[in-house]
């Protein structure tokens, strides 16, 4: 690329740092494109001035979620807002994007200016420090998650059954695929069955299948999910809710790996790992009479119990960010992540609902936020009902009201009009608010302050 001539020591200046900046006119298209913005895109400068910016600066941002577009009519800047490029060689690269008007000496509007940041070393380092905390699809800092991934690989290489126990919510599902993809079964099935949600006679012709007419309605012969899982791996999640008489015939096929279907006169056989779950205490079941002991030695060969996220809050800012990233990718967004407030009142969360609860409530926030950073307004009423405020409890909301309010006033310099104008309402409107609040309005009402 040739080195360009500077005419003004601000061109320097673009020219030597590190930064992308491009600038377009009022009809989007690029008048100015620095050595940073070649080197990033892929594309001289010379080819990249006088087209539109769309064409050159290939962005997730383009279109509809431009923050060009939106900074030009608001006059407003916007900040580190992130995305990806497609560069000229065709290469995906993330990118951190601030905008701002861009105005003559007269300061007559004259385009946008927008600078880029090349984010591939921070996504790469993201990544490998990530790897340190992960195994497939599992997630954690926590040292008790982590004794659990240490040993995942033995068990995915041992043929042996595996119980998995933990409350609801606490991801059991996941480690049973994540021993499957780890396994020599990884190319074939993984099966799951819910026993909780079938009643016993339903359950057994989904476990074991059925020969037409074994019962009415069967008018053709059912494959049963034993011989579904053949090559790869059945999970019986919810192991503790099936009745003793079904608990027998579940023993067999742990014992002999054999089993028949309904109305059927011959024995059939798999070769499918066995993976049980629950979130019940087995050992009380069997002292209740409701679970066969026999059956609870056979399935508790290996067993994993994984501990609720209140006992590993050090993960939820780490799973928040890892549900942020799958909706961002799902939902073609750029959500940038969660504010410290936000992440304050999510650690200070029991989560009864365990991971399955933290999902729901990111996924909430995530459609409620927009393009920014997930905030404490965008959180579920349970977390946010209530907040320690002078000595009392206060709605989050309110508090942000009253922050917002005393903020626009000391700007303003306690022009209560001023202020009301810098929030976008009423004046009678804020006078209401700070009413409600229980806000005293100033002493100095600061109406000889110059108005915004």
């Amino acid at each position: 690329m040739a080195t360009p001539k500077h005419d003004t020591p601000t061109d320097a200046i673009l020219e030597s740092i590190s930064d992308g900046v491009f600038t377009v006119d009022l009809d989007w298209r690029i008048t100015s494109f620095n050595r940073a913005a070649e080197e990033i895109t892929g594309v001289p400068r010379a080819e990249a001035q006088g087209r539109l910016c769309s064409e050159v600066f290939r962005s997730s941002l383009c279109g509809a979620q431009c923050p060009l577009q939106a900074t030009l009519a608001s006059g407003r800047p916007h900040i580190g807002t992130c995305g990806y490029i497609i560069t000229a060689q065709g290469e995906r690269v993330p990118i951190s994007v601030s905008t701002a008007v861009f105005r003559d000496e007269s300061g007559r509007v004259m385009g946008g200016a927008e600078t880029f940041r090349d984010l591939s070393e921070v996504d790469a380092l993201k990544r490998e420090l990530e790897g340190r905390c992960h195994v497939g699809e599992l997630f954690s800092r926590s040292p008790r998650m982590h004794h659990l991934f240490e040993v995942l690989p033995a068990l995915a290489a041992s043929p042996s059954t595996v119980l998995i126990t933990g409350e609801t919510g606490t991801g059991k599902e996941l480690f049973a695929r994540t021993i499957h993809s780890l396994s020599a079964h990884s190319e074939g099935p993984f099966v799951a069955v819910n026993c909780a949600a079938l009643p016993d006679t339903l359950l057994e012709s989904e476990l074991f299948g059925a020969k037409a007419g074994a019962y009415t309605g069967a008018v053709r012969d059912r494959l049963g999910r034993f011989a579904q899982a053949r090559g790869g791996t059945i999970f019986l999640d919810e192991i503790g809710e099936i009745s003793p008489a079904l608990q027998v015939r579940l023993l067999r096929v742990l014992q002999e790996r054999t089993f028949e279907p309904l109305g059927a006169s011959r024995t059939e056989s798999t070769d499918a790992r066995v993976i049980v779950a629950t979130n019940r205490s087995l050992p009380d079941l069997i002292r209740e009479g409701t679970f066969r002991e026999d059956l609870y030695y056979r399935i508790n060969v290996i067993r994993l119990e994984l501990p609720p996220l209140r006992e590993r809050k050090d993960d939820i800012g780490l799973l928040a960010e890892q549900f942020i990233r799958r909706f961002n990718r799902l939902q073609n967004r750029c959500v940038p992540g969660l504010s410290p407030e936000a992440l304050s009142l999510l650690l200070a969360h029991d989560w009864p609902g365990n991971i399955r609860e933290l999902e729901n409530c990111i996924e909430r926030a995530f459609v409620l936020c927009g393009d920014g950073r997930i905030d404490i307004i965008h959180l579920p009423e349970e977390l946010t009902a209530t907040v320690p405020h002078l000595g009392g409890h206060q709605s989050v909301h309110d508090l942000l009201d009253r922050q917002a309010i005393q903020a626009a006033l000391e700007r303003a310099g306690f022009n209560r009009l001023a202020a009301a104008r810098d929030l976008g309402i009423h004046k009678t409107t804020l006078f209401r608010r700070m009413k409600r609040l229980g806000m005293e309005l100033p002493v100095r009402d600061g109406r000889s302050a110059p108005r915004r």
